[in-house]
């Protein structure tokens, strides 16, 4: 396997364990918290789709997340629907086409970015940023599928 299937492995080895990390069922505690934050830098920041655009740390994100999980989202499931991934060096860059399920019932889609560097052979995110489908802004075909 060349250096580059390798870190291609990883880096979606990374993206599936956010996901799932942030996949709860109603009788559980809730995310998976620690091992959200394990592939995140101690300064990486996250821009949600929300506008007006508002930086959050790793923490304030987590800390909102299980607020939500123990108050109106009684779970959450978060699956991979296709991904773009560029490798140069120690510097990546991940696209990720993502569906999501709120209470079961509520199904979203969106794209997330995500911003890699590698330190000590272990892929990091430095930074994220999402947004979500709509009507007007639909996910992009190359995203759909994996590349």
């Amino acid at each position: 396997m060349s250096d580059t299937s390798a870190d291609h492995l990883a880096i979606r080895e990374l993206i599936n364990r956010q996901l799932s990390s942030m996949t709860w069922e109603e009788s559980s505690s809730g995310p998976d918290l620690a091992a959200f934050r394990s592939d995140f830098l101690p300064s990486a920041v996250l821009y949600p789709s929300a506008r007006p655009l508002a930086e959050q740390s790793v923490d304030r994100f987590c800390a909102r997340m299980n607020a939500l999980s123990r108050s109106t989202l009684r779970s959450f499931h978060e699956r991979v629907i296709g991904t773009t991934i560029h490798v140069f060096g120690n510097v990546a860059v991940a696209a990720v086409g993502c569906e999501n399920t709120e209470n079961g019932a509520q199904v979203n889609r969106n794209v997330e970015m995500m911003l890699l560097v590698k330190d000590e052979g272990r892929w990091r995110i430095a930074a994220q940023a999402w947004d979500r489908e709509a009507e007007d802004n639909p996910i992009p075909g190359r995203l759909l599928t994996s590349g």
